[in-house]
């Protein structure tokens, strides 16, 4: 039996998913001014990957650089949300990509979700981030180049 659907006119809550890089910053602006006009809620996700490395010590200074790039784009996010007056909401976690977004979608109950295009030349082989979102079928997905 499929899912009851929420009936609604326009998308309530709009995620985005942001990992500092120049096409999830498009993406989050896209968002944002998709957001405004739709009356919606932004639920910004900064995922960091895990650091994985086989250098002692290396790990816990990757990871503060993650946490103090992930609140530089939380200020940054959250000053141009109230300049707009756009309620947004902000998260960062670590992790693989599809699979935070993508809980994260569930737990807010996401209507559409919004992501950058990929900018390494590998996912156009074993498929990129934007492709399993798709694949997944849940929400509308929507890829800003």
């Amino acid at each position: 039996m499929p899912e009851f659907e929420l009936g609604t006119d326009g998308p309530s809550l709009i995620l985005v998913g942001v990992d500092g890089s120049r096409t999830s910053l498009r993406a989050a602006a896209y968002a944002a001014g998709l957001a405004r006009r739709q009356r919606s809620r932004l639920l910004v996700v900064f995922v960091s990957r895990v650091p994985v490395t086989t250098v002692p010590g290396a790990v816990q200074p990757m990871t503060e650089a993650s946490l103090q790039e992930a609140a530089e784009l939380e200020r940054e996010f959250r000053g141009r949300a109230t300049e707009v007056g756009l309620d947004l909401e902000f998260r960062s976690v670590f992790g693989d990509p599809w699979t935070e977004l993508t809980r994260a979608a569930q737990e807010a109950r996401a209507d559409a979700l919004i992501v950058g295009a990929s900018e390494h030349a590998g996912h156009r082989i074993i498929g990129s981030l934007a492709t399993r979102l798709v694949k997944a079928g849940k929400w509308p997905v929507t890829v800003v180049p």
